[in-house]
């Protein structure tokens, strides 16, 4: 039964992951290209929107191939908890006061991603899985 239950929730978790990854990379093409009802492209060099669009565009991308997913979901985490202390809280002290509850939300869901982990469907499994392959003695081979 925990295999099961195992199973379901590593779905769930990539199903999840690569859902809020696409969110996430409409707002760097959103930024980075003026485009899904953007007002105009920014320059990956204006500060700090143009980072914080390549950041959403790339980190959004490899979460949802599930590439390095733990580290790109901790720098999309890190990011966003940026955006949400530089942008948002000076306006109000709560998310439902400043406008941040996307940044705080993507924040904490990609923090989540960090520590859980791709789930199935990931490229990381694959590589993991071809480096247990290497490491796994013959079968047969005299030790």
């Amino acid at each position: 039964m925990n295999v099961l239950l195992d199973r379901g929730r590593d779905h769930a978790i990539a199903v999840f992951r690569i859902v809020v990854g696409v969110l996430f990379m409409c707002h760097g093409a959103q930024k980075l290209f003026g485009v899904l009802g953007s007002k105009g492209a920014v320059s990956i060099t204006d500060w700090p929107s143009g980072p914080a669009g390549l950041i959403e565009l790339v980190g959004g991308a490899l979460i949802v191939i599930g590439l390095g997913t733990r580290i790109a979901a901790l720098i999309a985490s890190g990011a966003m908890a940026y955006a949400y202390f530089t942008v948002h809280q000076p306006a109000g002290l709560l998310p439902i006061q400043n406008k941040g509850e996307l940044a705080a939300v993507y924040s904490w869901v990609f923090l989540l991603l960090a520590f859980t982990g791709p789930g199935s469907w990931a490229v990381d499994n694959v590589i993991a899985g071809r480096r247990k392959q290497e490491q796994a003695p013959l079968v047969g081979a005299n030790a």
